[in-house]
Protein backbone atom coordinates (compact mmCIF):
# COMPACT_ATOMS: atom_id res chain seq x y z
CA UNK A 1 0.00 0.00 0.00
CA UNK A 2 1.29 3.33 -0.50
CA UNK A 3 3.41 4.97 1.77
CA UNK A 4 1.13 8.42 2.57
CA UNK A 5 4.20 9.78 5.33
CA UNK A 6 6.62 9.21 3.22
CA UNK A 7 4.88 10.87 -0.26
CA UNK A 8 2.71 13.90 1.17
CA UNK A 9 2.77 17.56 -1.03
CA UNK A 10 1.98 19.55 1.82
CA UNK A 11 2.83 18.89 4.92
CA UNK A 12 1.80 22.32 6.54
CA UNK A 13 -1.60 21.15 5.89
CA UNK A 14 -3.99 21.38 8.73
CA UNK A 15 -5.34 17.66 10.30
CA UNK A 16 -8.88 17.90 12.03
CA UNK A 17 -8.19 17.89 15.73
CA UNK A 18 -8.86 14.83 17.84
CA UNK A 19 -9.48 17.36 20.68
CA UNK A 20 -12.40 18.76 19.38
CA UNK A 21 -14.10 15.84 17.88
CA UNK A 22 -13.93 13.63 20.70
CA UNK A 23 -17.25 12.83 21.88
CA UNK A 24 -18.65 15.65 20.08
CA UNK A 25 -22.38 14.33 18.90
CA UNK A 26 -22.34 14.80 15.19
CA UNK A 27 -25.13 13.73 12.63
CA UNK A 28 -24.09 12.52 8.91
CA UNK A 29 -26.94 12.85 6.35
CA UNK A 30 -26.09 10.49 3.35
CA UNK A 31 -23.67 8.01 5.16
CA UNK A 32 -24.58 5.03 3.34
CA UNK A 33 -22.81 6.63 0.43
CA UNK A 34 -19.08 6.75 -0.85
CA UNK A 35 -18.17 9.81 0.30
CA UNK A 36 -20.33 8.99 3.58
CA UNK A 37 -18.65 6.29 4.59
CA UNK A 38 -15.42 7.51 4.29
CA UNK A 39 -16.56 10.14 6.47
CA UNK A 40 -17.12 8.00 9.18
CA UNK A 41 -14.26 6.12 9.48
CA UNK A 42 -12.44 9.09 9.69
CA UNK A 43 -15.00 10.47 12.67
CA UNK A 44 -14.37 6.77 14.43
CA UNK A 45 -10.51 7.79 14.28
CA UNK A 46 -11.19 11.03 15.89
CA UNK A 47 -13.62 9.66 18.85
CA UNK A 48 -16.91 11.31 17.69
CA UNK A 49 -20.40 10.09 18.26
CA UNK A 50 -21.93 9.82 15.34
CA UNK A 51 -25.67 9.34 14.28
CA UNK A 52 -26.48 8.54 10.59
CA UNK A 53 -29.82 9.38 8.44
CA UNK A 54 -29.52 7.83 5.07
CA UNK A 55 -31.11 6.13 2.73
CA UNK A 56 -29.81 2.17 2.07
CA UNK A 57 -27.14 1.88 0.05
CA UNK A 58 -28.07 1.67 -3.55
CA UNK A 59 -25.03 -0.50 -4.90
CA UNK A 60 -23.96 -3.83 -4.39
CA UNK A 61 -21.59 -4.29 -3.06
CA UNK A 62 -21.41 -1.21 -0.98
CA UNK A 63 -18.47 1.02 0.62
CA UNK A 64 -20.84 1.12 3.92
CA UNK A 65 -21.46 -2.70 3.87
CA UNK A 66 -17.67 -3.82 3.51
CA UNK A 67 -16.69 -1.49 5.76
CA UNK A 68 -19.36 -2.12 8.80
CA UNK A 69 -20.37 1.03 8.43
CA UNK A 70 -23.38 0.24 10.47
CA UNK A 71 -21.21 -0.72 14.11
CA UNK A 72 -19.81 2.65 13.16
CA UNK A 73 -22.91 5.18 13.93
CA UNK A 74 -25.99 5.10 15.31
CA UNK A 75 -27.64 3.91 11.68
CA UNK A 76 -31.10 5.02 11.02
CA UNK A 77 -32.87 4.82 7.13
CA UNK A 78 -34.87 7.36 5.85
CA UNK A 79 -35.11 9.27 2.76
CA UNK A 80 -34.46 13.59 3.58
CA UNK A 81 -37.43 14.66 1.28
CA UNK A 82 -39.95 12.99 4.12
CA UNK A 83 -39.58 16.47 6.09
CA UNK A 84 -41.46 13.98 9.64
CA UNK A 85 -39.04 11.51 9.41
CA UNK A 86 -35.91 13.68 9.55
CA UNK A 87 -37.33 15.98 12.04
CA UNK A 88 -37.82 12.97 13.99
CA UNK A 89 -34.27 11.32 13.94
CA UNK A 90 -32.44 15.03 14.57
CA UNK A 91 -34.51 15.87 17.84
CA UNK A 92 -33.78 12.17 19.05
CA UNK A 93 -30.22 12.86 17.64
CA UNK A 94 -29.51 15.93 19.28
CA UNK A 95 -26.51 17.23 17.46
CA UNK A 96 -24.21 19.54 18.13
CA UNK A 97 -22.63 19.39 14.23
CA UNK A 98 -24.85 18.29 11.29
CA UNK A 99 -22.88 17.11 8.41
CA UNK A 100 -25.20 16.97 5.13
CA UNK A 101 -23.87 15.08 2.30
CA UNK A 102 -27.15 13.15 1.48
CA UNK A 103 -27.57 14.01 -2.21
CA UNK A 104 -28.86 12.92 -5.93
CA UNK A 105 -25.31 13.38 -7.24
CA UNK A 106 -25.52 12.43 -10.74
CA UNK A 107 -25.89 13.80 -13.45
CA UNK A 108 -27.26 11.36 -15.85
CA UNK A 109 -29.63 10.34 -13.20
CA UNK A 110 -30.72 13.90 -13.08
CA UNK A 111 -31.81 14.22 -16.64
CA UNK A 112 -33.66 10.53 -16.11
CA UNK A 113 -35.22 12.09 -13.31
CA UNK A 114 -35.21 15.80 -12.58
CA UNK A 115 -38.48 15.89 -9.87
CA UNK A 116 -36.64 13.58 -8.01
CA UNK A 117 -33.12 15.15 -8.24
CA UNK A 118 -35.12 18.22 -7.46
CA UNK A 119 -36.70 17.49 -4.42
CA UNK A 120 -33.86 15.21 -2.82
CA UNK A 121 -31.27 18.04 -3.26
CA UNK A 122 -33.38 21.18 -2.62
CA UNK A 123 -36.25 20.03 -0.89
CA UNK A 124 -34.27 17.76 1.20
CA UNK A 125 -32.19 20.23 2.20
CA UNK A 126 -34.72 22.21 3.29
CA UNK A 127 -36.02 19.87 4.89
CA UNK A 128 -32.57 18.93 7.27
CA UNK A 129 -32.05 23.01 7.89
CA UNK A 130 -35.76 23.02 9.32
CA UNK A 131 -34.94 20.15 11.42
CA UNK A 132 -31.91 21.85 12.53
CA UNK A 133 -33.52 24.87 12.98
CA UNK A 134 -35.81 23.19 15.44
CA UNK A 135 -33.22 21.56 17.21
CA UNK A 136 -31.55 24.00 20.09
CA UNK A 137 -28.57 21.76 20.22
CA UNK A 138 -27.37 22.56 16.50
CA UNK A 139 -24.23 24.94 16.44
CA UNK A 140 -22.58 23.84 13.11
CA UNK A 141 -24.00 22.75 10.00
CA UNK A 142 -21.66 22.01 6.65
CA UNK A 143 -24.09 21.71 4.09
CA UNK A 144 -22.29 20.04 0.80
CA UNK A 145 -22.81 20.87 -2.57
CA UNK A 146 -20.32 20.79 -5.48
CA UNK A 147 -18.57 22.45 -7.71
CA UNK A 148 -20.59 21.99 -10.50
CA UNK A 149 -23.26 24.79 -8.91
CA UNK A 150 -21.03 27.68 -10.66
CA UNK A 151 -22.67 28.39 -13.89
CA UNK A 152 -20.06 27.33 -16.28
CA UNK A 153 -18.84 29.70 -19.03
CA UNK A 154 -15.91 27.94 -20.15
CA UNK A 155 -13.18 30.10 -18.15
CA UNK A 156 -9.70 28.82 -17.92
CA UNK A 157 -9.11 30.19 -14.84
CA UNK A 158 -10.64 28.49 -11.18
CA UNK A 159 -13.76 29.29 -9.80
CA UNK A 160 -14.09 31.43 -6.85
CA UNK A 161 -16.80 31.10 -4.04
CA UNK A 162 -17.87 34.59 -5.22
CA UNK A 163 -18.00 33.10 -8.95
CA UNK A 164 -22.36 33.62 -10.32
CA UNK A 165 -23.89 30.30 -9.48
CA UNK A 166 -26.32 28.35 -12.03
CA UNK A 167 -25.80 25.12 -13.58
CA UNK A 168 -26.99 23.47 -17.04
CA UNK A 169 -27.83 19.94 -16.42
CA UNK A 170 -30.80 19.11 -13.24
CA UNK A 171 -28.42 17.83 -10.73
CA UNK A 172 -26.24 20.91 -10.84
CA UNK A 173 -28.80 23.26 -10.94
CA UNK A 174 -30.44 21.47 -7.99
CA UNK A 175 -27.27 21.99 -6.41
CA UNK A 176 -26.95 25.98 -7.29
CA UNK A 177 -30.48 26.09 -5.86
CA UNK A 178 -29.68 24.09 -2.31
CA UNK A 179 -26.74 26.69 -2.14
CA UNK A 180 -29.33 29.51 -2.42
CA UNK A 181 -31.80 27.24 0.25
CA UNK A 182 -28.66 27.36 2.12
CA UNK A 183 -28.35 31.16 2.37
CA UNK A 184 -31.82 31.84 2.90
CA UNK A 185 -31.88 29.61 6.19
CA UNK A 186 -28.12 31.26 7.35
CA UNK A 187 -29.73 34.75 6.60
CA UNK A 188 -33.46 33.92 7.75
CA UNK A 189 -33.22 31.94 10.56
CA UNK A 190 -29.93 30.48 11.99
CA UNK A 191 -27.64 33.39 12.18
CA UNK A 192 -29.74 35.11 14.42
CA UNK A 193 -29.16 31.96 16.78
CA UNK A 194 -25.36 32.13 16.00
CA UNK A 195 -25.71 28.86 14.47
CA UNK A 196 -22.74 28.51 11.88
CA UNK A 197 -24.25 27.40 8.56
CA UNK A 198 -21.84 27.05 5.83
CA UNK A 199 -21.54 25.16 2.24
CA UNK A 200 -19.13 23.22 1.15
CA UNK A 201 -18.26 22.45 -2.95
CA UNK A 202 -15.81 19.88 -3.70
CA UNK A 203 -14.09 18.61 -6.92
CA UNK A 204 -14.37 15.55 -8.13
CA UNK A 205 -13.86 12.97 -5.75
CA UNK A 206 -12.23 9.60 -6.41
CA UNK A 207 -11.15 6.71 -4.03
CA UNK A 208 -12.05 3.24 -3.13
CA UNK A 209 -15.50 2.14 -2.70
CA UNK A 210 -17.14 3.98 -5.17
CA UNK A 211 -19.57 1.56 -6.96
CA UNK A 212 -22.16 4.48 -8.77
CA UNK A 213 -23.27 3.78 -12.17
CA UNK A 214 -22.02 5.98 -14.56
CA UNK A 215 -18.84 7.56 -12.42
CA UNK A 216 -15.24 7.29 -14.48
CA UNK A 217 -13.44 5.47 -11.81
CA UNK A 218 -15.57 2.75 -10.69
CA UNK A 219 -16.30 2.30 -14.47
CA UNK A 220 -12.67 1.73 -15.60
CA UNK A 221 -11.90 -0.63 -12.65
CA UNK A 222 -15.15 -2.59 -14.01
CA UNK A 223 -13.66 -2.69 -17.26
CA UNK A 224 -10.10 -3.39 -16.27
CA UNK A 225 -11.52 -6.50 -14.14
CA UNK A 226 -13.02 -7.26 -16.99
CA UNK A 227 -10.24 -6.80 -19.43
CA UNK A 228 -11.87 -5.16 -21.78
CA UNK A 229 -11.14 -0.68 -22.86
CA UNK A 230 -13.49 1.69 -20.90
CA UNK A 231 -15.42 3.57 -23.13
CA UNK A 232 -16.31 6.87 -22.12
CA UNK A 233 -17.92 10.03 -23.71
CA UNK A 234 -15.47 13.17 -23.28
CA UNK A 235 -11.95 12.51 -22.68
CA UNK A 236 -10.73 15.99 -23.11
CA UNK A 237 -12.98 16.86 -20.47
CA UNK A 238 -10.90 18.67 -17.69
CA UNK A 239 -12.27 18.28 -14.11
CA UNK A 240 -10.45 18.71 -10.69
CA UNK A 241 -9.90 15.33 -9.69
CA UNK A 242 -8.54 14.60 -5.76
CA UNK A 243 -8.94 11.83 -2.94
CA UNK A 244 -12.09 11.49 -1.17
CA UNK A 245 -10.22 12.07 1.98
CA UNK A 246 -9.45 15.20 0.61
CA UNK A 247 -12.36 17.34 0.59
CA UNK A 248 -13.65 15.37 3.56
CA UNK A 249 -11.41 16.64 6.50
CA UNK A 250 -11.93 20.42 4.68
CA UNK A 251 -15.52 19.79 6.04
CA UNK A 252 -14.11 18.85 9.19
CA UNK A 253 -11.96 21.83 9.46
CA UNK A 254 -14.63 23.78 8.09
CA UNK A 255 -16.81 22.44 10.94
CA UNK A 256 -13.78 22.68 13.36
CA UNK A 257 -14.10 26.76 12.82
CA UNK A 258 -17.71 27.69 12.01
CA UNK A 259 -18.21 26.56 15.87
CA UNK A 260 -15.21 28.52 17.01
CA UNK A 261 -16.60 31.68 14.96
CA UNK A 262 -19.77 30.82 13.18
CA UNK A 263 -20.34 34.66 12.11
CA UNK A 264 -16.91 34.54 10.19
CA UNK A 265 -17.13 31.12 8.58
CA UNK A 266 -20.49 31.15 7.81
CA UNK A 267 -20.15 31.37 3.45
CA UNK A 268 -19.29 28.84 1.00
CA UNK A 269 -16.02 27.44 0.21
CA UNK A 270 -14.58 25.48 -2.18
CA UNK A 271 -11.83 22.64 -1.03
CA UNK A 272 -10.36 21.60 -5.09
CA UNK A 273 -6.96 20.04 -5.64
CA UNK A 274 -3.84 21.57 -6.65
CA UNK A 275 -3.38 23.33 -10.01
CA UNK A 276 -1.21 20.35 -11.42
CA UNK A 277 -4.38 17.79 -10.29
CA UNK A 278 -6.97 19.42 -13.05
CA UNK A 279 -6.40 17.09 -15.44
CA UNK A 280 -8.44 15.60 -18.42
CA UNK A 281 -10.07 12.34 -18.21
CA UNK A 282 -7.74 10.47 -20.89
CA UNK A 283 -5.37 11.70 -18.58
CA UNK A 284 -7.06 9.93 -15.67
CA UNK A 285 -7.47 6.82 -17.13
CA UNK A 286 -4.08 6.48 -18.54
CA UNK A 287 -2.98 6.43 -14.76
CA UNK A 288 -5.15 4.55 -13.07
CA UNK A 289 -4.53 2.07 -15.93
CA UNK A 290 -0.84 2.58 -15.05
CA UNK A 291 -1.29 1.52 -11.86
CA UNK A 292 -3.41 -1.30 -12.05
CA UNK A 293 -1.57 -2.26 -15.53
CA UNK A 294 -4.21 -2.19 -18.04
CA UNK A 295 -2.77 -2.33 -21.23
CA UNK A 296 -6.19 -1.15 -23.39
CA UNK A 297 -7.29 1.30 -20.63
CA UNK A 298 -10.22 3.49 -22.98
CA UNK A 299 -12.02 4.32 -26.00
CA UNK A 300 -13.75 6.81 -27.16
CA UNK A 301 -17.64 6.68 -27.10
CA UNK A 302 -19.33 6.81 -30.26
CA UNK A 303 -23.15 8.32 -30.50
CA UNK A 304 -24.32 11.81 -29.14
CA UNK A 305 -24.62 12.46 -25.43
CA UNK A 306 -25.99 15.07 -22.87
CA UNK A 307 -23.99 18.11 -22.16
CA UNK A 308 -21.23 18.55 -20.27
CA UNK A 309 -19.11 21.43 -19.34
CA UNK A 310 -15.17 21.17 -21.35
CA UNK A 311 -13.66 22.98 -18.13
CA UNK A 312 -14.02 23.29 -14.95
CA UNK A 313 -11.43 23.91 -12.51
CA UNK A 314 -11.90 25.21 -8.59
CA UNK A 315 -9.90 27.85 -7.06
CA UNK A 316 -9.55 26.99 -3.32
CA UNK A 317 -7.22 29.95 -1.72
CA UNK A 318 -9.70 30.80 0.07
CA UNK A 319 -9.80 27.52 2.53
CA UNK A 320 -6.18 27.51 2.67
CA UNK A 321 -5.84 30.74 3.61
CA UNK A 322 -8.23 30.97 6.24
CA UNK A 323 -8.58 27.16 7.18
CA UNK A 324 -5.47 25.65 6.53
CA UNK A 325 -6.72 23.52 4.20
CA UNK A 326 -4.60 21.99 1.08
CA UNK A 327 -4.50 19.08 -0.75
CA UNK A 328 -1.63 16.62 0.17
CA UNK A 329 -2.09 14.04 -2.24
CA UNK A 330 -0.69 14.62 -5.58
CA UNK A 331 -3.16 13.02 -8.48
CA UNK A 332 -0.64 9.77 -9.32
CA UNK A 333 -0.77 8.90 -5.96
CA UNK A 334 -4.50 9.54 -5.20
CA UNK A 335 -5.03 6.99 -8.17
CA UNK A 336 -2.83 4.66 -6.78
CA UNK A 337 -4.66 4.39 -3.71
CA UNK A 338 -7.64 4.06 -5.36
CA UNK A 339 -5.97 0.94 -7.10
CA UNK A 340 -4.76 -0.91 -4.12
CA UNK A 341 -8.31 -0.31 -2.18
CA UNK A 342 -9.76 -2.28 -5.40
CA UNK A 343 -7.29 -5.40 -5.34
CA UNK A 344 -7.23 -5.43 -1.44
CA UNK A 345 -8.81 -8.54 -0.53
CA UNK A 346 -9.52 -6.86 2.90
CA UNK A 347 -10.96 -3.99 2.34
CA UNK A 348 -12.29 -2.42 5.37
CA UNK A 349 -8.99 -2.87 6.84
CA UNK A 350 -7.50 -0.91 3.66
CA UNK A 351 -9.97 1.67 4.79
CA UNK A 352 -9.11 2.02 7.96
CA UNK A 353 -5.41 2.02 7.28
CA UNK A 354 -5.55 4.71 4.47
CA UNK A 355 -7.82 6.95 6.64
CA UNK A 356 -5.58 6.59 9.60
CA UNK A 357 -2.82 7.24 7.35
CA UNK A 358 -4.29 10.35 5.74
CA UNK A 359 -4.81 11.47 9.67
CA UNK A 360 -1.61 10.92 10.16
CA UNK A 361 0.20 13.28 7.67
CA UNK A 362 -0.02 16.09 10.29
CA UNK A 363 1.66 19.69 10.31
CA UNK A 364 5.61 19.75 10.09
Amino acid sequence: MEDLALKRTNANALAPDPAFWVNRRVLVTGHTGFKGSWLLVLLEALGAHVTGLSLAPDTTPSMFGLIDGATLCEHHVADIRDAVAVETIVTRASPEIVLHLAAQALVRASYADPLGTYQTNVMGTAHVLEACRKTPSVSTIVSVTTDKCYANDGRMEGYCEDAPLGGHDPYSNSKACAELVSACWRDSFLAERGVGLATARAGNVIGGGDWSADRLVPDAICAFLEGRALEIRNPDAVRPWQHVLEPLTGYLLLAQALTTDPARFARGWNFGPAAADMATVRDVIDLLADHWGATQPWMAQPGSHPHEAAMLTLDSSAAATALGWRSRLPLSQALALTADWYRSEDKRAVTHAQAEAFLAMVPA
